[in-house]
């Protein structure tokens, strides 16, 4: 432990919410003697979008209220106490930092814009002379270890890929610290998590034909993990099975709790490297990394672009006719376009608030390729309903199948052929499109 006794820190959970592999959380309690936390549930992320849409809509809310829920459990254990509030965060942050007077502030790095302009807020009301750490804590390679200077990163992700691959290593993860924290801290905790209710939504159940209906939070995401790798093997299989359409087991399904940081990148690495020296590596091994790396390259493609990440002409700035059409989004929304495919993969988002990875490029392709929708609304709708709604990856796949983005060829996916080759007997379209349940 830090020998500086009086230190008494504040840790502001983002999207990094999570005991293992967090540098803000271990850094923090390394250097003081006290160690408060806090998670917001922003007011301003539950409100309506410009194209209409909820930020968060209910899927994404309960995994939320789930994760957050294990987070408090998990740092109870540390005798660290996790303030929660439903309210704009540095209102919230102004509160606790009257009560206890910090001596320092930690939290993950962010640099896009609402993330950047609440921290704004925060400083506002922050003691000016006293030290904010900003921590990368999202990445599979850090942005120290990369071998770009941002103005010259690749514009085209094998080039990326090949480089860090060859020339960056990837971190250790450190162990957590012992505390000897007050437990007194834990009692003096009178906030409660927001309820779905007080959030703005009805309760539900999970849909009975969800890809996705495991729980939020760090202990669920190491749970299936290890399921995923070790008792089932299913690792083993990952690049024969990943464009998969239905259960549970076809691709590894950790995105949503890569979202909201219940899980590192660096955890996944570093168990795929154990499993391939407990059994063995092919292919599939591989892939599971190479997606990651592609996650990483989408959170520095956005880094180095900033806002021109939302904006219409993309990172490439170029201009398409793109049309607003209402009726036309509303018909994809609902599954009501004259593609099965298409209304199946949309049918099964509003309804599970998950979609196949084969699904999202089918969609996307359709609602920019063929009706030439503005892809930001698509965008924002995935925003809103998504599980797994990561502002990196989810802009920058976008702007990709758009032709704003990263893909120099534009390409455009023929969705009748698609659903021939992952959906031959045409189970999954059945599925969703005969399905009247909820």
């Amino acid at each position: 432990m830090s020998s500086n006794k009086n230190k008494t820190s504040l840790v502001w959970f983002r999207n990094d919410l999570r005991i293992q592999d967090n540098t803000s959380l271990s850094k923090a309690i390394l250097e003081s003697n006290t160690v408060i936390a806090i998670y917001c549930f922003d007011k301003r992320q539950f409100k309506t979008d410009k194209f209409g849409f909820k930020k968060t809509e209910r899927y994404r809310a309960k995994f939320l209220i789930e994760t957050v829920q294990d987070l408090k459990t998990q740092l109870q254990k540390l005798n660290i106490p996790l303030y929660v509030y439903f309210d704009n965060t540095e209102l919230c942050i102004a509160k606790l930092e009257k009560c206890f007077n910090f001596d320092a502030l930690y939290l993950q790095k962010e640099w896009t814009n609402e993330e950047n302009n609440i921290l704004d807020k925060v400083k506002n009301i922050w003691h000016k002379n006293f030290p904010i750490y900003e921590l990368y804590n999202q990445f599979l390679y850090h942005p120290e270890d990369v071998n770009f200077e941002l103005d010259k990163f690749p514009k085209i992700f094998t080039e990326f890929r090949k480089n860090v691959e060859k020339h960056s290593k990837i971190r250790t993860i450190k162990s957590i610290y012992n505390t000897n924290f007050n437990k007194d801290l834990i009692e003096n905790n009178k906030t409660k998590i927001p309820t779905l209710k007080e959030l703005g939504f009805a309760n539900f159940t999970t849909h009975p034909n969800s890809a996705f209906p495991f729980k939020g939070g760090e202990t669920e995401a190491l749970k299936r993990l290890n399921n995923y790798f070790f008792e089932t093997k299913k690792l083993g299989f990952y690049k024969k099975t990943r464009n998969g359409l239905i259960g549970t087991n076809f691709s590894s399904k950790f995105s949503p709790w890569l979202a909201n940081g219940s899980l590192s990148a660096k955890t996944i690495y570093w168990k795929v490297k154990e499993f391939e020296t407990l059994y063995f590596k092919n292919q599939s091994t591989y892939w599971l990394i190479f997606e990651l790396i592609w996650r990483d390259y989408f959170k520095y493609v956005s880094m180095q672009h900033q806002s021109k990440i939302f904006k219409i002409g993309g990172i490439l700035e170029k201009k398409y006719n793109w049309h607003t059409n209402s009726e036309e989004v509303n018909k994809w929304i609902n599954g009501k376009t004259n593609q099965p495919f298409v209304n199946a993969n949309m049918i099964e988002l509003q309804k599970t608030g998950w979609m196949s990875n084969r699904g999202r490029q089918n969609v996307a392709s359709y609602f920019t390729k063929t009706l030439q929708l503005d892809w930001r609304i698509g965008a924002a709708y995935f925003e809103s309903l998504l599980l797994d709604y990561d502002v990196h990856s989810n802009y920058g796949n976008w702007m990709y199948v758009a032709g704003v983005g990263n893909d120099p060829r534009d390409r455009k996916f023929n969705v009748k052929l698609q659903a021939d080759r992952y959906d031959t007997n045409g189970n999954y379209q059945r599925l969703w499109l005969q399905n009247t349940l909820f």
